[in-house]
């Protein structure tokens, strides 16, 4: 019988962890932490459930002296911080009503219709604090081939929120093998008109995640031959260059970045990455980026020179540099030159931005009045001094600042 070690699983033994369970009494770890402890992998977030209602679980909870926030109480949901540690903990519960994108739920103390309502069999594994698994659904054997299966009628599941498209992919990615089965596929295929009720945070936070896969691309593929992709990322090119940066990535061992990723996919000009945030609702940072990777215009080949990387990591700064190298490797796609590009990265990572420190004043003690002009003198000699690969002669800028001073003056 397959059960998990807690000699072996760390997360189970904690000392947070132990604390949180003997507080419970009655609750299993639940979700991905089953899952990927199962595989092999490390456990980031652990969820717990329980058949206590919510009321009961803060109450036993705080007699522990635990803290407990209700992040989603209407649904039986309540993060528990141990030691600074969160625990999301939640009453086990059935669907009543869905529409799509929210479900009204009731509370229950059977462990099998918990396990009936979510999306994934492999998703729907439960282990109690000593190790023992409990499977209502066939989780393990689906987890082990590879399989990722609705749990119950798929078109069903997928009616009571459109989300489960998405998460479809993004767990195939992520845990599948081989081929999204056929009539699978179908039921998502036919749904995906449902994909417009979604929110744009809730199709952000899957579309990235699916990004950051070790090779998304035959995902994306099939998204694309059943029309999905489309519902969500309309302005998606050619996947080779997204299917070369993944390889890079691998052959690298560098972390795959979602965001430049999603940039990889999206055709040049500002404006397409604009719609695409606005439709994913991301934050300004990232929107920013985004914009940046799909307005780049500078020329990078992996041939360029230091004293020319130099000058575009000073105008850039390090991370669109990179993000411009990455995307230029990917569009390339010579393995030959591999060294090459690596080595602009080593330097981006390397590099100290040079102070210039001429000042406006000093530019006025040179004979430029004040006004407009300070600035044109500034502006030009700090260009001079970056062709010069910033040189920390201080008798050279003096000199460049009273010529190009001289020269307005006329």
């Amino acid at each position: 019988m397959i059960r998990l070690d807690p000699k072996t699983q760390l997360w189970m033994r904690a000392p947070e962890t132990l604390k949180l369970m003997a507080a419970l009494g009655e609750a299993r770890f639940v979700g991905g932490a089953v899952r990927d402890a199962l595989l092999g992998k490390p456990v980031g977030d652990i969820d717990i459930a329980t058949p206590h209602a919510p009321d009961k679980v803060e109450r036993l909870l705080s007699a522990a002296g635990i803290k407990t926030v209700p992040t989603g109480i209407a649904h039986g949901t309540i993060t528990a911080i141990v030691e600074g540690k969160p625990y999301e903990v939640t009453t086990l519960r059935r669907d009543v009503t869905t529409d799509g994108r929210h479900a009204v739920v009731a509370f229950t103390d059977d462990w099998a219709k918990d396990a009936a309502r979510r999306d994934f069999t492999m998703n729907a594994l439960y282990a109690s604090a000593q190790g023992e698994l409990f499977d209502y659904v066939g989780g393990v054997a689906d987890l082990r081939a590879g399989r990722v299966r609705f749990v119950g009628d798929a078109p069903t599941r997928i009616r009571e929120d459109y989300l489960r498209i998405l998460r479809l992919f993004r767990f195939h990615a992520w845990y599948g093998k081989g081929e999204i089965d056929a009539d699978t596929l179908k039921a998502a295929a036919a749904g995906k008109a449902g994909i417009a009720k979604l929110s744009g945070e809730r199709i952000a936070k899957e579309m990235l995640r699916l990004l950051e896969a070790e090779n998304p691309a035959p995902v994306l593929r099939a998204m694309v031959a059943s029309g999905i992709l489309a519902e969500v990322l309309p302005a998606a090119g050619d996947l080779s260059r997204l299917e070369r940066l993944a390889g890079i990535d691998a052959g690298n061992f560098f972390v795959p970045d979602a965001l430049l990723r999603l940039g990889a996919l999206l055709p040049q000009g500002a404006a397409v990455a604009s719609a695409v945030a606005d439709r994913w609702k991301l934050p300004n940072q990232a929107r920013a980026r985004l914009q940046d990777i799909a307005g780049a215009r500078e020329k990078i080949v992996s041939y360029l020179s230091i004293r020319e990387a130099r000058k575009l990591l000073y105008r850039l700064g390090a991370r669109p540099f990179k993000d411009r190298v990455f995307l230029k490797w990917a569009s390339e796609g010579k393995p030959a030159n591999a060294m090459q590009w690596r080595a602009l990265l080593a330097l981006a990572d390397a590099f100290v931005r040079p102070h210039f420190h001429l000042t406006g004043r000093q530019v006025m003690l040179a004979g430029v009045p004040e006004g407009p002009l300070v600035g044109k003198v500034l502006s030009e000699v700090e260009a001079w001094w970056i062709d010069s690969d910033f040189t920390d002669d201080e008798f050279s800028l003096a000199e460049r600042l009273k010529a190009v001073a001289q020269a307005v003056s006329r």
